[in-house]
């Protein structure tokens, strides 16, 4: 079995790999794939090598949660990779993985509250965007 790390920072935000580096290197991961991408980004070919290099039993692992996706489809989705993978996967900051029912149940809830707390920004921006509308301040990218 092999511990596979995976670090991710933001295009553009001048983020720094050293904390997650550390971290995995630490847990004992080797080889650890290394990227510069938005967690929204769809195509992220460190992550995709990560995945394609997994061997039964293997453990993808990350520092925080949020460096696998941003999105709990996104989430559910690569999750679904590992496992066809025949491998697991681990968060050291959450403590939360898929190696075992509890760690796989905690996974799904934790995905769950991200949908539900993108769902309420969501409700909340276009919320005061109607707001603006009927105050007659319309935002930026209403003006013609």
């Amino acid at each position: 079995m092999m511990q596979i790390g995976y670090a991710r920072v933001s295009r553009g935000d001048h983020q720094d790999l050293a904390a997650q580096l550390g971290a995995l290197t630490s847990a004992g991961c080797e080889p650890i794939f290394r990227e510069e991408a938005s967690g929204g980004q769809a195509d992220r070919p460190e992550l995709t090598k990560a995945i394609k290099s997994l061997q039964p039993g293997d453990v993808l692992v990350v520092w925080k949660l949020d460096r696998l996706s941003r999105s709990p489809r996104d989430l559910l989705f690569t999750l679904e990779a590992i496992t066809a993978a025949s491998a697991g996967f681990r968060s050291l900051t959450e403590a939360v993985g898929t190696t075992t029912a509890a760690g796989r149940l905690m996974t799904q809830t934790l995905g769950a509250f991200a949908e539900f707390e993108r769902a309420m920004i969501r409700e909340r921006t276009m919320n005061g965007l109607a707001h603006a509308r009927s105050a007659g301040r319309l935002p930026a990218g209403d003006r013609a």
